[in-house]
């Protein structure tokens, strides 16, 4: 039986959080279990550590602060953080990292509250799953400060040029593929890059409830992305990638074990 997990999910969002319970079983249906939701500052982070205790082993969390809420990073961020990060539900260190798309937060500090989460995964020997969004130059050159010293590292919802990717690829990170392959206005180009992906270092995300992929058909009544849609999202990779699916689903699956320290008997779905 094909496998999944869906790395990133902003399960807490408004557009989810009402429907959290409908939301697991229909993923479930589809095989897609675990789900890893998202901590985007120090409350959601909490809320989402919460939640997982509520349904064990369907849900992970990761804990940290987003580059849009980069300007709430303080000392205390940094102790709570790593309060949090005892917890057995949380895997992964962010989603941190840097966003000059819309620079909700001045770059500067977004720059600081990026190295110091990187700082608090070595640390802490933990993974980091990153943000990165028009900002390569600087986000690749925080993270070579301290690659060496993190375990794993996850660029989630990669959306970057081949150049990016390969300087990525050379830093050995893992790389988060969403459902922004299979829009036919903006994707074409990430399109033409999941085949450079080695086996070991792909993911699959819906980024729920954004990125509804464009190409589904027929088309979702509602413009939220569901992590029942994981599927497809991978089947669309497979064939970029002139791969069988399954084949694909497994590295994917086994890849976010490996990168979130799941064991198999933890992520097992009911047939």
């Amino acid at each position: 039986m094909t496998q999944y997990i869906d790395i990133a999910v902003n399960l807490l969002s408004e557009r989810l959080k009402h429907d959290i319970d409908a939301i697991i079983n229909d993923a479930a249906k589809h095989h897609v279990s675990p789900l890893i939701v998202i901590g985007s500052d120090i409350d959601e982070s909490k809320q989402a550590s919460l939640l997982c205790e509520q349904f064990p082993q369907q849900l992970y969390c990761t804990a940290g602060v987003h580059p849009h809420q980069a300007s709430s990073w303080n000392e205390q961020s940094s102790n709570t953080v790593k309060q949090l990060a005892s917890q057995h539900n949380v895997v992964a260190i962010g989603e941190c990292g840097l966003d000059y798309n819309r620079d909700f937060s001045p770059r500067p500090a977004q720059r600081q509250a990026f190295a110091a989460q990187l700082e608090l995964a070595c640390e802490l020997n933990m993974p980091v799953l990153m943000h990165c969004r028009d900002a390569h130059q600087d986000f690749i050159a925080i993270v070579n400060e301290y690659r060496s010293e993190l375990p794993k590292a996850l660029l989630h919802c990669f959306t970057g040029t081949k150049n990016e990717l390969e300087s990525c690829l050379a830093a050995d990170l893992y790389i988060g593929i969403t459902g922004w392959i299979c829009d036919e206005r903006r994707g074409q180009e990430l399109a033409q890059l999941v085949p450079l992906i080695p086996n070991n270092r792909i993911m699959a995300e819906t980024d729920s409830p954004y990125l509804l992929p464009r190409s589904m058909r027929p088309k979702p009544k509602s413009s939220k992305n569901l992590p029942q849609y994981l599927p497809y999202i991978v089947n669309t990779m497979a064939q970029l990638r002139q791969q069988s699916e399954t084949e694909l689903a497994q590295y994917c699956f086994q890849n976010s074990c490996d990168f979130f320290g799941l064991t198999i008997n933890q992520v097992m779905v009911d047939k």
